[in-house]
């Protein structure tokens, strides 16, 4: 014999309880009636029956309560504090694992008050068809974007002269053991009509970002010109080499190191990955700078207070400190060194 799935009482049988009871039959007669056991009527009763008997109205409303409050709340309910918190810093351009590492420091012995990222990521998708998922998925960054090959084919480009291949560039810059080693590159505008020049330095992920001349493409002189500023106003031991790829603009890198006393680097043919920091940032930047944009339009002053929101962010890499934090830590040390030599 199949057993029978039991289904929770509805809202029209407990009115057929109340009124069974008003005409004063029993829990046994009502059960035979609606098809019910006994013990389910009598349970009904001393469940969802009040001082006043019986009321199917009341009854109803017990159990709604009942079944409201059997299971708890998410963590990310959207009247909760902790969904405020988190759509705040997705709205601050800040990542789901940020975000949840961010929480994770902050209250590492109260799970109430942290959240995984993969929580956030569901929280966002699981939200109804409106305006505020429109808004909270636009906050994520790189959303379907297709990963590049490793390998276009062969460089067509001329070849520039006396490059250094990142090839004999020292091992502790690979293992990013010591701070003062740049990548660089440039995002484009619409139809590569204007472009910004990205810096990214690989120990501290530190991002300067670099006003460069109207319209694109820039020449050599006006890239030498614009970098040579930009990075002559960081610290001196902060300049130690600077990894690019074969883009033309870096035609004048002899200059750039004389200029500033730093080594470039080139990178192989499209290798993209041997610029690992560099093409990550370039992703987070076009939440900034969306594809099509006119690039020229923007100041340095808001090129910087960009690449200072960056900045601030924690990251992962990091555990979870800002690049600005680990910046300064590794500034301190370095003038503590100079001034036990001195």
């Amino acid at each position: 014999m199949t057993q029978r799935a039991y289904q929770q009482i509805t809202e029209m049988e407990r009115h057929a309880i109340a009124l069974g009871l008003q005409q004063g039959l029993s829990q046994s007669a009502i059960a035979r009636a609606l098809g019910r056991h006994k013990s389910t009527i009598s349970r009904e009763c001393q469940r969802n029956g009040g001082a006043h008997g019986y009321i199917s109205k009341y009854a109803q409303q017990r159990s709604d309560r009942r079944r409201r409050f059997a299971r708890p709340l998410p963590k990310l309910h959207r009247d909760g504090a902790l969904f405020q918190l988190v759509c705040d810093h997705l709205r601050q351009r800040w990542s789901p694992q940020q975000i949840a590492g961010h929480l994770k420091n902050l209250h590492p012995h109260d799970r109430r008050q942290s959240v995984s990222h993969e929580s956030i990521y569901t929280c966002i998708y699981a939200q109804p068809r409106g305006e505020l998922k429109k808004e909270l998925v636009s906050c994520l960054r790189m959303a379907g974007a297709k990963r590049w090959p490793r390998s276009k084919g062969v460089d067509r480009r001329a070849e520039m002269q006396q490059m250094m291949s990142i090839h004999v560039r020292p091992p502790q810059v690979e293992d990013r053991q010591l701070p003062g080693h740049w990548e660089g590159d440039l995002i484009k505008g619409a139809a590569n009509a204007s472009a910004i020049g990205t810096l990214v330095e690989r120990t501290t992920r530190l991002v300067v970002l670099v006003k460069l001349p109207h319209p694109h493409p820039a020449t050599a002189a006006h890239v030498l010109q614009a970098f040579s500023d930009k990075l002559n106003g960081i610290a001196a031991p902060m300049r130690q080499s600077l990894t690019y790829d074969r883009g033309s603009e870096m035609a004048e890198h002899a200059k750039l190191s004389q200029n500033t006393g730093m080594k470039v680097y080139f990178c192989d043919p499209y290798s993209p990955w041997q610029r690992g920091s560099n093409e990550n940032t370039n992703g987070l930047l076009r939440q900034y700078f969306p594809k099509g944009t006119d690039l020229s339009g923007y100041t340095q002053q808001q090129l910087d207070a960009v690449a200072d929101e960056l900045n601030g962010r924690p990251r992962m890499t990091l555990g979870y400190r800002s690049p600005l934090e680990v910046y300064a830590q590794h500034m301190q040390q370095l003038t503590h060194t100079n001034d036990s030599v001195h």
